[in-house]
């Protein structure tokens, strides 16, 4: 699945987190405009606090989801880095995103906007509509996975006790160690509480 695009066309507004300089999150909502092997883009106006945080840190984070409830949602989250790319992409941004020009009606009024591109980073893909639920990572840019989540080592004795306790039974308890199925894995904790053995170890 390509999750860029999924992200822009099936989403497209997303809740975008930077840091100000008292080290406290800020958030907004900013609309992933465009996708390409290049990474994400969305503009902003230069004279926006927004503005100032990405240039500053070169960082955010951000969320989508799509749904209509809770238990039908999916969402994505992002987290990377960011570069600006000046005006020449408003253009294309325009013409794939036409509602733009009602807030920006001319030349002139465009003349304060940038775009900006998430050239790196690394993504989560959760659907809680799936049943179990569905849950991938993904990276892009070049950005180094990271393993994250709960994995059981050699030391697993066999008790099945996790079992007992993942809300989704997505361990796979036909061999020893057990196995968690990532994919379909809530992250919750509850098998690395009550391993007797210590046996799961958390990453990330």
């Amino acid at each position: 699945m390509n999750y860029l695009k999924y992200l822009v066309e099936e989403i497209h507004t997303t809740v975008v987190a930077t840091v100000d300089d008292t080290g406290l999150p800020v958030t907004a909502a900013i609309n992933m405009m465009d996708w390409d092997e290049g990474g994400l883009y969305f503009l902003t106006a230069k004279g926006k606090g927004f503005y100032d945080r990405l240039k500053k840190r070169g960082t955010l984070a951000l969320t989508g989801m799509k749904g209509t409830d809770t238990m039908h949602c999916a969402a994505i989250s992002i987290r990377g880095k960011v570069r600006e790319l000046g005006g020449e992409l408003l253009p294309r941004l325009f013409e794939k995103n036409p509602y733009m020009n009602e807030t920006y009606p001319d030349a002139a009024s465009r003349s304060a906007l940038t775009v900006f591109v998430i050239y790196e980073g690394s993504g989560e893909w959760f659907d809680l509509s799936k049943k179990p639920i569905e849950r991938a990572s993904f990276t892009f840019g070049g950005a180094e996975e990271v393993q994250e989540g709960y994995f059981v080592t050699d030391a697993c004795i066999g008790c099945k006790l996790c079992y007992s306790k993942c809300p989704q039974k997505c361990i796979d308890i036909s061999g020893k160690p057990v196995i968690i199925q990532q994919q379909n894995c809530l992250h919750c904790g509850n098998c690395y509480e009550i391993c007797p053995a210590r046996a799961i170890v958390k990453r990330g």
